[in-house]
């Protein structure tokens, strides 16, 4: 199911139970869900980068390997 489809049906629902006041939330929520999944998730939160040659105690070496 992609966020659209899930979008279609949850605010469908919220109109069909009398809740169109919670549309906008649910449209929040899905932009929200497809920018966490198009994130580039091996950039640090706060915007620093490690050299590339750290190694971070307890991580393989090599992280794009088992995804």
């Amino acid at each position: 199911m992609t966020v659209a489809d899930w979008l279609a049906m949850a605010k469908a629902d919220a109109v069909r139970r009398g809740l169109p006041d919670l549309v906008p939330a649910l449209e929040g929520l899905a932009r929200s869900t497809e920018a966490l999944r198009a994130a580039d998730w091996s950039n640090a939160a706060d915007g620093a980068t490690p050299p590339d040659d750290a190694v971070v105690e307890g991580r393989d070496e090599d992280p794009g390997r088992g995804r």
